[in-house]
């Protein structure tokens, strides 16, 4: 509600009146007789008293008496992340197993490098003992036949007791009939590094005509087995005549 002030008592007043009740009583009341009372100062147009009258409100009013101000919450104690992952293991715990995968490793290497060794030793070894036949030996006289056959057609078989046989052609070129035609002949595979290993020998016995070819089988001694020996096209021969005399 607007209200205007009096400039001589200082009191609000309402806006209907145009003049404060206080001052004009006490004017009244101490003006002699016959004399007029002064004239009161004209009171401020409505909208200029209420102009003057309304009151400055601050622009950021602060709390009002008796207010307190919130506590603010204490913040938890800030902790120290822990790791993720397991447990780790003592750092000495963590140097002996080191230690140990290390000599492990030299362990295995060093057994490996031995082993292989005496694989290769005992497979170069191997085909020296199965060889041991009067037609691989050097100084054997040459037999005046042995020029006049050949043998082709090599293949390997099993016989009902596992045993490995050699299946051949044996040719005769010339123009005798041999009888109790013999020999050794000595077998040998050649490996993809054009190196030669023996793979056995076998003996043979039979009779051939002139100018002509015959099938011929007999037991392979060998120290190998069946699915190591060389292909047909793999296999040399070294063929030797032991008979008929010369």
């Amino acid at each position: 509600m607007f209200t205007w002030i009096c400039p001589r008592c200082g009191r609000e007043v309402l806006p209907s009146y145009t003049e404060c009740p206080d001052c004009k009583g006490l004017e009244k009341q101490t003006a002699p007789a016959g004399q007029a009372a002064p004239p009161s100062p004209q009171a401020p147009p409505p909208q200029q008293q209420a102009y003057q009258a309304a009151p400055q409100q601050p622009a950021y009013p602060g709390p009002p008496p008796g207010y307190q101000q919130p506590q603010q919450p204490a913040y938890p104690p800030q902790y120290a992340a822990r790791p993720r992952g397991g447990t780790q293991l003592p750092i000495w715990l963590m140097t002996i197993l080191f230690a140990l995968a290390f000599v492990g490793l030299v362990g295995g290497v060093y057994w490996g490098v031995g082993y292989f060794r005496g694989s290769n030793a005992s497979t170069a070894a191997a085909p020296s003992s199965s060889v041991e036949s009067p037609a691989a030996k050097p100084g054997t006289k040459t037999n005046a036949v042995q020029k006049y056959i050949e043998i082709s057609g090599i293949r390997f078989t099993e016989d009902a007791k596992k045993k490995i046989l050699v299946k051949f052609n044996l040719t005769n070129h010339s123009d005798a009939d041999l009888s109790g035609l013999a020999g050794n002949v000595t077998m040998w595979g050649r490996t993809q590094k054009s190196e030669e290993d023996a793979v056995g020998t076998f003996s043979f016995t039979t009779d051939v005509g002139p100018q002509s070819t015959k099938e011929v089988s007999a037991p392979l001694t060998t120290k190998l087995r069946a699915y190591e020996l060389p292909d047909w096209q793999n296999v040399t021969t070294d063929l030797q005549i032991t008979a008929p005399a010369q």
